[in-house]
């Protein structure tokens, strides 16, 4: 298969204004991915599943990923003149990242026998811009899992054929996998009550009584 750095290249070359970045990966598995701009998100889809080399027709996992605002550090070394001696010093630089998600799909090819290629796709924000194409008219095992994140996490795709909850239940609020969600203490629907769920489910009830 076709090295990561040559895809990418091939994808500008055939989809004139398509952007694609490569994400390096510090897990053991160093297993690197392709950033694609959201505006050409479908036609690089359409692009790798109909490309004659790459084939990629088949999309094993799609999911989703929250990155809250962070503040990262980042160390570099400067010269400085000290005790009239110039000396290689290190500072910080701390810088204020916005907050978005992603939506990644691992991508194989069952003609080639080859794969993974893993694409992502990624939102202005974690509020009001927080769109995608939709990428299920290309792979259609794309449609339950594409509903996962968006009960999930609160991607909205466009263009999916059915976009609904599939796990949490019509007119619940928030997205249980954001790292910023705050678990409700009254557990009205919780099907298992466990030990420490009673107690909650007790505390709740107490504070409703006092109001």
């Amino acid at each position: 298969m076709e090295t990561l750095e040559q895809i990418k290249a091939r994808i500008e070359v055939a989809i004139p204004g398509a952007s694609a970045t490569i994400i390096p990966n510090d897990s053991p598995s160093a297993q690197r991915s392709l950033l694609v701009d959201c505006g050409h998100g479908l036609a690089v889809a359409k692009f790798l599943r109909d490309d004659a080399e790459l084939k990629l027709d088949y999309c094993s996992n799609a999911t989703g990923v929250d990155w809250p605002e962070a503040e990262l550090t980042e160390k570099f070394k400067v010269k400085q003149v000290v005790d009239g001696v110039e000396k290689e010093v290190e500072e910080l630089k701390k810088t204020l990242r916005p907050g978005y998600l992603e939506a990644v799909y691992h991508l194989y090819s069952m003609a080639k026998k080859h794969g993974p290629v893993i694409i992502r796709l990624r939102t202005e924000n974690r509020t009001d811009k927080n769109h995608l194409p939709s990428l299920t008219p290309v792979w259609r095992g794309c449609e339950f899992q594409e509903r996962e994140i968006f009960d999930l996490y609160g991607i909205v795709f466009d263009g999916h054929p059915d976009l609904r909850r599939i796990l949490m239940w019509d007119g619940f609020k928030d997205f249980p996998m954001r790292r910023d969600y705050v678990e409700p203490d009254d557990y009205e629907y919780e099907p298992t009550p466990h030990d420490d769920v009673l107690l909650k489910s007790k505390q709740h009830g107490e504070q409703e009584s006092k109001v």
